[in-house]
């Protein structure tokens, strides 16, 4: 039997490399064989790794956490706990998804960032490549990033029926809007 050591205080444990990358993965975590999981990345704990998703570099994915569908978790980057990570979503540099936070969309978690409890982000991109990120604030209000802006659910909309109402760009971000708000109201 193979082991390694996690560095998670439990020691080695029975392990395996991914045959898609040559990254550590326990026995007791779950990996599709379409997803990648190279360089140094480690899957541990009951982690699941599905679909199109891919760990590399120094990423760690442990405790009940899931990356499925075409995500990306990358660099010094940690998802934890029963943290999500799902559709097109990136997880990177040494930014930390954990406790019961997901991420999906087209959303981006980067830098030196933390997503935690139960706080919930999603992306989209607009046709033009403009991204429009939701985030469920701690102190409750909820907000959509886009570009510079950070702006509450009322003050996106007021902006952006003045700059873009009555275009198909205007419709386009109204109706992404519209969408982050029905999101918002799954959790």
């Amino acid at each position: 039997m193979t082991t390694y050591d996690f560095q998670d205080g439990n020691g080695p444990v029975a392990a395996h490399q991914h045959p898609n990358g040559g990254g550590w993965v326990a026995d007791t975590a779950q990996v599709d064989g379409s997803a990648q999981v190279s360089g140094d990345a480690r899957v541990y704990g009951y982690a699941r790794i599905s679909g199109n998703a891919q760990l590399y570099d120094s990423a760690r994915v442990s405790g009940n956490a899931q990356v499925t569908g075409n995500a990306w978790v990358f660099g010094d980057a940690r998802v934890s706990g029963n943290a999500c990570v799902f559709g097109k979503a990136w997880v990177f540099n040494d930014a930390w998804v954990f406790g019961d936070a997901c991420v999906s969309g087209s959303a981006w978690v980067f830098g030196d960032a933390r997503v935690f409890g139960d706080a919930r982000v999603h992306g989209i991109r607009r046709s033009d490549g403009y991204f429009f990120v939701y985030v469920d604030c701690a102190d409750g209000i909820k907000r959509i990033q886009a570009g510079c802006r950070n702006l509450s659910l009322e003050e996106a909309k007021k902006h952006w029926e003045e700059t873009r109402g009555g275009t198909p760009l205007g419709e386009e971000t109204m109706d992404i809007i519209n969408h982050l708000v029905k999101w918002s109201k799954l959790k």
